[in-house]
C-alpha cells in the first residue's frame, strides 16, 4: 500500500502558475540582446558620417559586443549558477541599460565602442539566465514547448534586428537604434523583481576563478582572430597572435578543468554523445544563419538596392515563419514524435535547402521573389533544429548547472555565428576580388562601396554588382553544405546517443533463463515463488502469495 501511494504522488509536482508570464518576460529580455547582434550592421551609413568612423572603427563598434559577450557566457552562466538567476537577470538588465544609454548618446567612436562593450557584459548574464530558469520554470512536456518559444524568440532577434532597425533608422536617427533598449530593460526589470523566483546550485561550490580568467582570454583571443582574419589576413601577426593565445589559455583551461576539485565546466559532460551530437549541430546551425544573415542584409541593400526599410521588411518572412511555427508548437510536436536526432537532422536539411535556394534564386535576374521560398524554408528549419539542440544540451546537464549548460549553448552560437561570418565572408571577398573588372582597380576590391565609387561608368557599375551578387551566390552555396553536413553529423551522434541510453536502460531479460534449468529438477513447493518472494517469506511470517500481491 505504502509503495503504491508514492508512486501515485510522484508526478503531483507544484508548477508555478506564472511560469508563461515568466517566460513572457525572460524572452523579451533575451530579445533585445539578440536584435543587437544585428542591428548595427544597418547603421554604418549613419555612423561613418556622424562620428567620422573610419572602417576599423565601424568593425570594433560591432566586435566589441560580440567578443565581451561570447567571452563571458560561461563565467555569467557559471556566476548565476552559484549567487542565483535573479539576481543575474536584474544585473544584466541594468548594465545592459546602462549600456545603451552610453552608446545612444556617444559622440566620439571610442565612447561607442566602450559603450558596446559593457552592453555585451550585460548580454552575457541575459543570455545565460534566461535559459537556465526556464529550466528551473517548466518540465515534462511543457518543457520543449517552452525551449521552443525561447527558440523562436533568440531566431527573431537575429533576424528581427534589420527590419528594427530599419523602421528605427527611416525616421530616427542612428541612437534611437539603443534608446529602443531603455524601456526593455526597466520593464522587464520590474517583471523579474516581482515574478521571477529566485535559483542556485544548492551545494553552493566555490566560483572558479582561474577557470573564468582562462575562458573569457581564450574566448575573446578566438573569436577576434575569427573576426579579424577575413580583413587583415589570416596570416598577419596580430590575427596570429590573437589565435595562438586563445587556443593556449582554452588548452590551459580544460587543462584546469579536469584537475580543479570545483570546476565550472564540468567537462565530463563531452563524453555524452546526445551533449556531443547538439553541440555539433548548433554550431553549424549558427554558422549557416548567422553568415546567411550578414550575406543578407547586404545582398538586398547593395545588390538589389533597397533602402534599409525596404531590406529588413524583405527579411521579416524568416522571423515569422520561426515564430509562427513555435507559438503553434511545431517544434516540440515533431520533437516528441519523432526524437531529437531526426528533428535536428531534418530541420538542418530544410535550413541547407533554404540555402541553395537563396542562392540559386537570388540574384538580380530573379530578384526577391526567387528569395523568398528559400527564407521560408529556412526559417522552417531554423524552428526545428533550434529548439531540439538547446533541450538536448541542457537535458544533457543536471539542473543545478543549468547556468552553466546555457553559457555552452550561447557560447556555441555566439562561435558558430562568428566563424560563419568570418568564412562566408571571407568567401565573398575572395570571390568578389576575382571576378571585379580589372578597369575599376584592385584597390576598390575591399567592398562592393569602394568599387562602385571607382567604377566611372554605369556598365562598370553593373559588372561590380554582377560580380558582388556572384560572391554572395558561392558564400550561401557553402553554407548551405556546411549546413547539411552538419545535420548529417549531429543526427548520427544523436542517433547512437539514443541507442546507448536505450541499450543501458534496457531490463536484463536473457539472465533468468540462464539460472532457471539446474532449479527444474527438483520440483517442489517453493520452485514457483521465485526469488524475491521466497526472501521476504522469512521476514514477515505472510504467506508468499499474499506478499507477491502486495508488493504489486
Amino acid at each position: 500500500m505504502t509503495n503504491t501511494t508514492q508512486t501515485a504522488a510522484a508526478p503531483a509536482v507544484a508548477r508555478d502558475p506564472r511560469r508563461w508570464v515568466i517566460l513572457a518576460v525572460i524572452c523579451l529580455a533575451q530579445l533585445v540582446v539578440l536584435l543587437d547582434n544585428t542591428i548595427l550592421n544597418l547603421a554604418i551609413p549613419s555612423l561613418t558620417r556622424d562620428l567620422g568612423a573610419s572602417t576599423a572603427d565601424i568593425q570594433w563598434m560591432i566586435n566589441a559586443y560580440a567578443l565581451v559577450l561570447s567571452g563571458l557566457l560561461l563565467t555569467a552562466g557559471s556566476l548565476s549558477d552559484r549567487y542565483g538567476r535573479k539576481k543575474s537577470l536584474l544585473v544584466g538588465l541594468a548594465l545592459f541599460g546602462i549600456g545603451s544609454a552610453v552608446a545612444a548618446f556617444s559622440q566620439t567612436s571610442e565612447q561607442l565602442i566602450a559603450a558596446r562593450a559593457g552592453m555585451g557584459i550585460g548580454g552575457a548574464l541575459l543570455m545565460t539566465t534566461t535559459l537556465a530558469v526556464i529550466m528551473q520554470v517548466f518540465e515534462g512536456d511543457e518543457l520543449p514547448k517552452a525551449i521552443g518559444l525561447w527558440g523562436a524568440v533568440s531566431s527573431l532577434g537575429f533576424a528581427g534586428g534589420p527590419l528594427v532597425g530599419g523602421v528605427l533608422l527611416d525616421h530616427f536617427w542612428w541612437g534611437s537604434i539603443f534608446l529602443i533598449n531603455l524601456p526593455v530593460v526597466v520593464i522587464g526589470g520590474l517583471a523579474v523583481t516581482k515574478l521571477v523566483p529566485e535559483s542556485k546550485n544548492p551545494q553552493g561550490k566555490r566560483p572558479d576563478l582561474i577557470g573564468a580568467v582562462l575562458s573569457t582570454i581564450g574566448m575573446i583571443g578566438v573569436v577576434y582572430a575569427i573576426i579579424s582574419g577575413p580583413e587583415h589576413g589570416w596570416s598577419s601577426g596580430g590575427v596570429l597572435i590573437a589565435g595562438a593565445v586563445g587556443l593556449a589559455a582554452l588548452a590551459a583551461f580544460v587543462r584546469w578543468e579536469l584537475h580543479v576539485p570545483f570546476p565550472m565546466l564540468d567537462m565530463g559532460f563531452f563524453r555524452n554523445r546526445r551533449f556531443n551530437g547538439a553541440v555539433a549541430g548548433g554550431l553549424l546551425v549558427a554558422f549557416g544563419m548567422a553568415g546567411s544573415l550578414f550575406l543578407l542584409t547586404q545582398h538586398l541593400q547593395l545588390v538589389l538596392g533597397y533602402e534599409p526599410l525596404e531590406a529588413g521588411l524583405r527579411m521579416a518572412p524568416l522571423a515569422l515563419m520561426i515564430v509562427a511555427l513555435n507559438v503553434v508548437g511545431v517544434g516540440a510536436k515533431v520533437l516528441k514524435k519523432i526524437g531529437a536526432a531526426n528533428t535536428i537532422a531534418g530541420g538542418m536539411t530544410l535550413l541547407a535547402i533554404g540555402l541553395g535556394l537563396v542562392s540559386v534564386l537570388g540574384d538580380r535576374s530573379h530578384g526577391y521573389g526567387g528569395m523568398l521560398l528559400g527564407l521560408l524554408l529556412m526559417g522552417s528549419g531554423i524552428a526545428l533544429a533550434m529548439p531540439a539542440m538547446a533541450n538536448a544540451i541542457m537535458s544533457s546537464i543536471p539542473p543545478a548547472k543549468a547556468g552553466v549548460g546555457a553559457g555552452v549553448q550561447g557560447t556555441i552560437t555566439e562561435f558558430g555565428g562568428g566563424l560563419g561570418v568570418a568564412i562566408l565572408g571571407a568567401v565573398l571577398s575572395s570571390r568578389f576580388a576575382a571576378l571585379l573588372p580589372a578597369a575599376v582597380g584592385a584597390g576598390a576590391a575591399g567592398s562592393q562601396h569602394e568599387a562602385l565609387e571607382a567604377a566611372e561608368t554605369a556598365e562598370l557599375r553593373e559588372q561590380v554588382k554582377d560580380a558582388f551578387a556572384s560572391g554572395v551566390s558561392t558564400s550561401q552555396l557553402i553554407g548551405a553544405l556546411a549546413v547539411f553536413a552538419g545535420g548529417l553529423l549531429a543526427g548520427f551522434l544523436l542517433h547512437r546517443a539514443a541507442r546507448d541510453e536505450a541499450t543501458a536502460s534496457a531490463p536484463p531479460t536473457a539472465e533468468p533463463p540462464a539460472t532457471e534449468p539446474p532449479t527444474a529438477e527438483a520440483p517442489t513447493a517453493e520452485a514457483p515463488t521465485a526469488e524475491a518472494p521466497a526472501a521476504e517469506a522469512p521476514a514477515d511470517g505472510t504467506p508468499t502469495a499474499e506478499t507477491s500481491k502486495t508488493s504489486a
